[in-house]
């Protein structure tokens, strides 16, 4: 794998507000997620966002769903964003 350049992560992401999120909701049909892949340590997966979508984000979004780090962008391809977890990523617990 290529070095990663840490200047670009989004070092403070956030939750879109609802206003964000409807100006984007039109797109969401239009996401494409790639299969998994994985090395020893890590598994995989990049995300093609719709051009026009990344347009109207702001640049302090992420949703960290599911364990998934942003840990990269395509740099060619910004719509493009990468992504990765610990292989064998298991959710929090939450106790009650």
């Amino acid at each position: 794998m290529a070095a990663i350049d840490p200047d670009r992560r989004n070092r403070h992401p956030r939750m879109l507000t609802e206003a964000e999120r409807e100006r984007v909701e039109e797109f969401i049909d239009q996401i494409h997620y790639s299969s998994r892949y994985s090395d020893n340590e890590y598994e995989y997966r990049h995300v093609q966002l719709p051009k026009d979508m990344i347009k109207r984000m702001p640049k302090d979004y992420f949703d960290p769903s599911k364990g998934w780090e942003h840990y990269e962008v395509h740099e060619p391809e910004p719509h493009i964003l990468l992504f990765k977890r610990p292989i064998n990523y298991q959710p929090p617990t939450v106790s009650h």
